[in-house]
Order: structure tokens, then sequence, then C-alpha cells
């Protein structure tokens, strides 16, 4: 483990976000969240008085960015006043927190802030060390022996108030100015000093300790392909969940060992990591029988009053699809995904060295289950309409198609787009650079989405050509071809790949198809465009006929007058509007309503006829143009 320390800060808390930073940067140290830092400080509050106080990491903020507002400053006198108690429940313990703070607009206080204040050294530094914790799970001689009398060793207590007053009895008899670092079995690293550069200095040396014990080694094997389908019916029995496929060469060779389902179902790295990935991940395929187990896991552990949470998988390791990873967002998928990367690394090495272990149910029952995780999960409220749904748009790059992207996403959705121009990807968005015109592009550019997503369970036909106005007579037979082949011809196709995946939605598949007032009222010079329109509004009113019974709903949206697509230029609408006799602005609302018609208003209509309002519609045609008389 490198040292990256770089400079020392006057102020002892920039010292300490210098530190919290460099730990945060290093995916073996802390990983989504977990970690925390603490200075101990001398202030003056607004009565010009000094202060004894803790600055202490808040709750959530990430160690990798955390600044100076993400730490909860705390009064220390009345921090070690807790740490003499006997018992505290640990809901009363973070209201105690809080009733300590200095600044009310400050986050929470770590849960494990009394660790903090029981050591007494200015600068504290926590993280969730792989390397350390899989020390750990071989046990303490090992920890002992690469550390001698250097480290205090805790043994694996739930964080929060039983852990303080462990620590604290243990802290009496042994800790000394010899001591550099503690030590938690199965939970990580602490190590102090009188500066942050002091602290971070132990850090990375007892980390460094353990990476040398324990040595380099690497597995590799090479993915199989499989069928976007297996997914997606995987995906349906699971429920509208993100469904993620990874096959980098270290998972491979992980689910390819001839002990997986001995090794991988012994429990967590850490049970930090439980609410993740569950205690255990599925072995193979059969999602019924993971939910048999979970129930009676529950039942085996569960005291009067607690509710039981999803019985669903989070991980999946089969030797073909590799590793499947799931959560409500694409988010969730991808932190199960980074932690039980790193639990495999943990895994092998454990096994190298000895035997992987891991703490009892009952004690890995009590983390998923802790009461402070209870409250989280009753505070977060009701999740977005679309959570845990994938839609797919064409043209998602520009004008309507990047409107309904955004639409579909404020509602919760991750989304495939594909589009001719390059779209950056996010956690929740895969830009797929591809031709709707090639059928072997848009089959791969499927196929991707569902390796990251799971399944398709929206879909959004945006992209669109309109070759400009040509009058019959004139029409240009390669400009006929190409506008039917966009326009139409690579609708049909797409409906015929994206069928077996909207069949397998969990909450039914829906078709919203961007067509054009052209087609009820078409105007002369656009012969192409509108007949084009007219035809996939057909090719739709089809599908909806033959889809209904495979709970598929297709409905089409004609727009009219978008005028801030590209288009559009102001030059053309200056030039139209003169040809009106008209401002620009009266250009724009030449309709009925008055109004002016957005792309960002037309995704909205489309993201709301993918909802349950429209749950009972399908083969409907809705105007997007303000009202029009030649359609009314």
């Amino acid at each position: 483990m490198e040292n990256r320390w770089a400079e020392t800060y006057p102020d002892p808390l920039d010292d300490c976000v210098q530190a919290s930073r460099l730990l945060g940067a290093e995916p073996g140290l802390v990983l989504h969240g977990g970690g925390n830092t603490s200075v101990k400080a001398t202030v003056k509050d607004i009565t010009g008085e000094p202060v004894e106080v803790l600055y202490v990491k808040g709750s959530g903020w990430d160690l990798a960015t955390i600044e100076r507002p993400g730490f909860a400053p705390l009064r220390l006198e009345r921090l070690r006043q807790l740490v003499q108690l006997e018992e505290l429940p640990d809901s009363r313990m973070m209201n105690e927190l809080r009733c300590a703070l200095l600044d009310a607009k400050a986050p929470d206080p770590s849960v494990e802030t009394l660790m903090h204040v029981l050591l007494p050294h200015t600068s504290v530094l926590h993280s969730h060390s792989d390397a350390v914790i899989t020390l750990t799970n071989q046990r303490e001689p090992l920890v002992k022996e690469v550390y001698g009398d250097k480290v205090i060793v805790v043994p694996y207590v739930m964080p929060g108030f039983k852990l303080a007053r462990v620590a604290a009895e243990i802290f009496q008899e042994q800790l000394t100015d010899e001591i550099v670092g503690v030590v938690l079995m199965n939970h990580g690293l602490f190590t102090f000093g009188d500066t942050a550069k002091e602290a971070y200095d132990r850090h990375i040396q007892l980390v460094s300790a353990a990476e040398d014990r324990i040595g380099e080694h690497s597995s590799a094997a090479e993915p199989v392909v499989v069928d976007p389908l297996t997914i997606a019916k995987i995906r349906k029995e699971i429920g509208p969940m993100i469904v993620s496929r990874h096959t980098d060469p270290a998972t491979m060779a992980f689910v390819n060992r001839e002990d997986l389902a001995d090794v991988a179902t012994r429990g967590p790295a850490t049970p930090d990591h439980i609410i993740r990935t569950k205690r255990i991940p599925l072995i193979g395929r059969d999602i019924d029988a993971f939910r048999r187990d979970y129930k009676a896991y529950f039942a085996a552990n569960a005291t009067e009053g607690l509710v039981m949470l999803d019985p669903e998988p989070r991980v999946i390791l089969d030797p073909e699809l590799g590793m499947l990873t799931i959560g409500k967002r694409a988010k969730d998928a991808d932190i199960a995904r980074d932690i039980y990367r790193h639990t495999i690394k943990i895994i092998e090495n454990a096994e190298r060295i000895g035997t992987y272990r891991a703490l009892s149910e009952q004690d890995l029952f009590e983390v998923e289950y802790w009461e402070l995780e209870q409250a989280k999960l009753k505070l977060a409220g009701a999740p977005a309409e679309f959570t845990g749904e994938v839609a797919l748009v064409t043209g998602a790059a520009s004008g309507i198609g990047k409107a309904c992207v955004q639409a579909l996403k404020a509602k919760g959705s991750s989304v495939i787009g594909l589009d001719l121009s390059e779209t950056e990807s996010t956690a929740d968005y895969l830009g797929v650079r591809a031709d709707v015109t090639d059928s072997q592009a848009i089959k791969q550019a499927i196929a991707q989405g569902v390796e990251r997503f799971g399944g398709i369970d929206m879909v959004i036909p945006s992209a669109g050509v309109f070759p400009g106005n040509t009058p019959i007579a004139e029409l240009d037979q390669r400009i006929w071809r190409r506008t039917l082949a966009v326009n139409t011809d690579a609708i049909a196709d797409l409906f015929t790949q994206v069928h077996p995946f909207l069949k397998l939605a969990p909450n039914g598949g829906r078709v919203v198809v961007i067509a054009s007032k052209n087609v009820p009222a078409p105007g002369p010079g656009a012969a192409a465009y509108s007949a084009s329109k007219a035809a996939v509004t057909q090719l739709a009113r089809v599908a909806a006929l033959e889809w209904a019974a495979d709970g598929i709903r297709v409905n089409t949206v004609h727009p009219d007058a978008v005028f801030d697509t590209g288009l559009w230029t102001q030059e053309v609408l200056e030039q139209r509007a003169a040809h009106y006799g008209m401002s620009v602005g009266d250009y724009k609302r030449r309709n009925l309503l008055k109004t002016e018609v957005t792309s960002a208003g037309v995704g909205r209509l489309v993201a709301e006829m993918c909802s349950a309002t429209f749950g009972f519609t399908t083969g409907a045609q809705v105007p997007a143009d303000g009202g029009n008389d030649r359609v009314v």
C-alpha cells in the first residue's frame, strides 16, 4: 500500500480532510461509504468560551470526496459522559450524539463516534482494509503473528454502543504509548496519532504488513457467451429490479471453483456488507430455493415485531453467467458488484493462507436487522414509480429522444440510449452508438443493455429523419427509401427484437412510438415523412392487437411544432415565421391553445404513458401539438 501523503496543513481539520480523502481513494481500504475519521480540537463557541470538540465524519459523506462541512462537530465533554454509561440503545445514542452537536445543520455523526472518543489521540482513522479483514478472518493468532504487541485486538461486536463498551474495557487494560492501532475482528483497522499524518502513516504501515503476509495472488478465466434472454428470465423471477452481469477474468475464475458452493456460502467478509449483498449469494439459478432458505433463516433468528426484508438475492454466482448483482437501482447493483469483487479477493486469499470463515448466523442477522438500519428503511419513503425498471430509447442523444430519457430517469428508470452520436454512460444510463437501420448493431446493443440492466420494460422508438420538403413529382427514390428505412423499417425490426424481452417485463411491457401530426394531417412536400410515420402508426396498432395477450401495451404520440429540437435553428424559425407574417414567438404558439410545445413536455407525456395512469390503455394515438384544427 503506497503512502500518498502530500502536504501538511496548519489547520488540523484540513489535515483530517486530506487523510480521509487518501483513505477513500483506495477501494481496498474504504468502499461505498465505509470507514470514518476524526480529529480533536479546541474552538471558541458563540460566547467566546473555549470548547473541546471532536470533528467526526458525518453520515452520508464519502471519504473519497469529503470536505470540512462533512465533519460533525461534537462537544467532547458530553461524549466522555456518554461512554461512562453502562447501557444505551443505539437509537438513543444517535439522539444523544445529535444533541451534542455544536451546529444543528451538521450531518449525523458516525455510529462509531464513541470509539473515536475512547482513543485519546488527536487524530483517528478507521478503514475496512481488505488485507486486515483477511487476517482477522484467520482469527486472532495470525493478527498477533503479523503485528505483535503494536496493536490491540477487539473481538467482533455490533458497531454502536455495545462496541464502545467492550472497547472501553479492553483499552483500559491494554492501551499504552506503544500501541499504534486497533484491529476489530471482521471489521477493520483503527490507527491514531498526534497528527493526521502520523495516524495515516501508521495506517499504511499496518495495511502493508498485512498485504506482505498475504502475498499477491491472481486467477483468471474467460467469460461464456449467454443468450441475453437467459438474464431477462432470471430478472422476471426476481421482479422489477436491476440485474447486472459481470464476467471479468477474476470473477469467472472464482465462479468456476470446485468448492464454490462451500466457500461462497460461509458468510460475508465483514457484516458491514450484508445490507448490500445479503448474508450469502445464490449459487446457481434456483431463486425459489434461495427465498425458502432466507425465510427459514429469518424464522430461526427473528424476535417478535421484526418485519422480514425482501427475500430476493443480491448476488448470484454461476459458472456460465459469472456474477449477477441485483439492486433496486443500477447504483445499488453496482455497489453489490464492487463489494463482492472485494469479497472474492478476501475469500481466495483467506483460503490460500488458511481457511475462510465468517461470523455466526446470529451475529449476521443482528446486523441485517439492526434497529438503526430498520429506521433508515422506514425513513427512506416510497421509491420513484419506475425504480428497478429499464427503458430503451432510440434517438436518445438529442431532441424528443433525449427528453424522453430525462423524463424516464426522473421517474426512476434506468435507460439504454441508442443513437448515431456518442452519449456518455452513467450508473443509470447506458449510451450505445448504433444505427437503427443496422439490425445486427441493434441486436448487439440490446444484448449489451440487458447485460447491464437485466431486461427491457419500456421501448421508445424516437429516432427519425425528416428529409425536407420535396413534391412527389420530384421525389428521389434513394431519399424515399432512406426515410422509410429509418422511420418504419427500423422500428419493425426493433419490435421483432424487443418483443421477447417486453414479454418478460415484471410489470408488463410498454411501447410508446414517436410518430407525427403528419399522420392525421399530412402536409404538402412531406410525402416520404408522412407515409413513413403513417406506416409506423399502423405497425403500432397491429402490435397493440398482437401483444395485448402478452401484457404489452403499445401506444403512439403525434407531436407537432416541437421547435427546440435540432431540426429548428433560429434562422429557420425566423424564415418560417416571416412566411406567415408572424413573430417567432407567435409562430411557436400557432395552435389552438396558443401554447408552446417543447421536447421536455413531450418527454413527460411519453413517460406518463408508460406509467400506471395509462395501465388500461393500448392502441391509443395521443396528439401533442397544442391543438390543430385539421386534427381536431
